[in-house]
This record gives C-alpha cells, sequence and structure tokens, in this order.
C-alpha cells in the first residue's frame, strides 16, 4: 500500500507589525480603550503579527465586503504562490507533477478561485484535481491534508495543500466588543503549503480523526457581514475543548496501539496563550512540548488554518517519531493527525 509523505514545506507572510504597536497606535482607539482591552491585547502571547492590512496605516474598518473581498485577491495569489513554490522544491516535485491541488481559506472568496489561478501560473497539468475547502476555520488544514494523503494513497501521485488566511481584511468597525478585541489581537496573515508525495522521506499521514460538539456550536462562529466576516469566540471554548481533547487523542492513538507517552512532538494548534495551556494541562504535557507552539504564536499570532502547517514544519526539521497534530474550530470541532518519520 501507498503511504503519503510529506515531503516538502513552504510559508509566506506579509509584512509584520509589533503587537505593542498596534495598540498604542490604533486599537487603543479602536476597542473601548479600558484597562481590561489592554490586558487582553498584552496577555494574548502575541509579539510580532503579520499583515497585507496594517490597521495603523490603512484603517478598513468601514470597508464593504466586496472591497474586501477585491483585496483579498490582489494579496492572497502571490503569497500563495510563492508558499506553493517553496514546498515544491522543497519536495522536489514539479506543478506538472500533481495530482490534486487542495487550497484551504476561510477568509477570502472569488471563482475562478486561488486553485484554479495558481495551478495556472504554476504549470499544473490541465487535469490536475482541485478541491477548494471554504469557512471551516482554524482547523481545515488537518481535513485538507487528510484529502491530500487519500489523493497520494488512491492515485500515487503527488498531491499539494495550501492554506491561504488574510485575517487583516476582517477588521470590524470599532468600538469592538470584547469578543470581537480578543480576536482582533490574535489573528495574524500567512500562507503554508505542504506537498505529499508517495512512499517518501518525511512525515506519514498515518490517520486522522475529528469530534464536534454541536451543543457548542454557537461558542466559536465566523458570519458574513456587510463589513467583512466578524468572529464570535466565547470565553467557553477553552473548557470545551479540555473536556474533549484527552479522549479525541486517545482514540486517535488506540487504533494503533499508543499511548500518549510515545508521541515525540505535539503540534498543537496556538488558539491562543489560554488554548495552549488547557492543552498542556488535559493531555498533561511538559511546557517544552507546546514550546514550538508558543513560538509560532509569540512571533506569528494566530494564522487560522496555517498555523498547523507552519508548526509541523518546524518540527519535521527535528524528524521526531511519533507526531500528533491537533486544531480546533467552529462546530465546536476538533481535527487531529497521526504523523510519522520514514
Amino acid at each position: 500500500m501507498v503511504t503519503p509523505v510529506i515531503a516538502g514545506y513552504g510559508v509566506a507572510v506579509p509584512s509584520p507589525m509589533r503587537q505593542d504597536e498596534l495598540w498604542r497606535d490604533f486599537f487603543v482607539n479602536h476597542t473601548d480603550g479600558t484597562d481590561r482591552s489592554m490586558r487582553i491585547f498584552r496577555n494574548a502571547g502575541v509579539d510580532t503579527r503579520h499583515g497585507v492590512i496594517n490597521p495603523i496605516h490603512e484603517d478598513i474598518s468601514q470597508w464593504t465586503t466586496a472591497e474586501r473581498m477585491d483585496r483579498y485577491q490582489t494579496e492572497a495569489l502571490p503569497l500563495g504562490e510563492q508558499a506553493l513554490r517553496q514546498a515544491l522544491d522543497d519536495a522536489g516535485v514539479s506543478a506538472a507533477q500533481l495530482g490534486m491541488l487542495t487550497v484551504v481559506s476561510c477568509t477570502g472568496y472569488a471563482t475562478p478561485g486561488l486553485d484554479i489561478r495558481l495551478a495556472d501560473r504554476l504549470g499544473a497539468s490541465i487535469d490536475t484535481q482541485r478541491l477548494f475547502i471554504g469557512h471551516m476555520g482554524c482547523y481545515a488544514a488537518i481535513p485538507g491534508l487528510a484529502a491530500v494523503a487519500d489523493h497520494v494513497r488512491a492515485h500515487g501521485k503527488p498531491a499539494a495543500l495550501l492554506c491561504v488566511e488574510l485575517t487583516s481584511l476582517h477588521l470590524g468597525p470599532g468600538p469592538l466588543t470584547t469578543e470581537q478585541a480578543v480576536a482582533h489581537a490574535l489573528f495574524s496573515d500567512a500562507a503554508a503549503a505542504v506537498v505529499v508525495v508517495p512512499d517518501g522521506t518525511g512525515l506519514a499521514v498515518l490517520d486522522v480523526a475529528a469530534r464536534t460538539d454541536t451543543a457548542h456550536a454557537s461558542a466559536m462562529t465566523w458570519h458574513i457581514t456587510d463589513h467583512g466576516f466578524r468572529m464570535g469566540l466565547s470565553s467557553r471554548v477553552p473548557l470545551v475543548l479540555a473536556r474533549h481533547l484527552p479522549g479525541a487523542v486517545a482514540a486517535l492513538l488506540k487504533r494503533h496501539d499508543l499511548e500518549r507517552d510515545d508521541i515525540d512532538a505535539w503540534a498543537i494548534h496556538p488558539g491562543g496563550s489560554r488554548i495552549l495551556d488547557v492543552a498542556e494541562k488535559s493531555l498533561a504535557l511538559s511546557e517544552p512540548q507546546l514550546r514550538i507552539s508558543r513560538e509560532i504564536l509569540r512571533d506569528f499570532g494566530n494564522c487560522s488554518s496555517a498555523t498547523v502547517l507552519m508548526i509541523l514544519r518546524e518540527f519535521a526539521r527535528q524528524r521526531p517519531r511519533e507526531v500528533v497534530a491537533s486544531a480546533f474550530g467552529p462546530g465546536l470541532t476538533l481535527y487531529s493527525a497521526l504523523l510519522r518519520s520514514v
């Protein structure tokens, strides 16, 4: 049986923005300006973020959704192309060899989409299969990875996954509520890509599992409004994740006769510093085991679906034996993947 293996990685980010400067020069006047809002920004675990829009220089909070989608097409294409070219080069694969190209994004839409435009620019074959995964949120890279891995297993041809998220395009009109302040203190822009090949060297995709608690579907939302997409983020989210994360991971590992102590690397999506605290406690992890997740949050912020691929790229350099990747999003949904170095 063909084993799908992540053989190449690529990451592209726009210009950096300092968290303290964003607060001081913009958000202090775009929130209620209270100590509570300031603490939200200071305690987010983020030092630097990246954005195609820096609100200090370009306040788009009153833009229509149509204006934001036009900007998305302009900005997403070069970032996505840069990340995808890196991943193809890293894997030693040409775009013409791809059997499938899957693109993930919850922050912008257009048809013909990025999948079609990138396939054309990179020289993919006219019969390359394409898949677009939209509006699933931060966990979407993992079902995307499952899709390309299944394609590699079934067809024995390389496949690519690209996540492009431009959250900075969705700055809402002020003053922001507490929920909105939390979102704008965390989220950032990035493009991340992986190339999966049959029977290569790298991280093999062994299994993917999902768990959705629909009783808490309203705890995390992502609604389209006349002024961009608006996030709803309940303070209950960490508590719900703490309830489900240990059981979901244990069930995934049990299928492969593994225990938590068998896992060498944990690629936990840094939805925020509190989310990582909950993951550390509920999975009985040590601080060093979450170091890369915290560093990605500190240096890049929460880049939605792209984030877990950015973390996996860092772990791939260390060649751990067994890896669990977990990410969370609306639904309330938890996705996990089991990977193994080969």
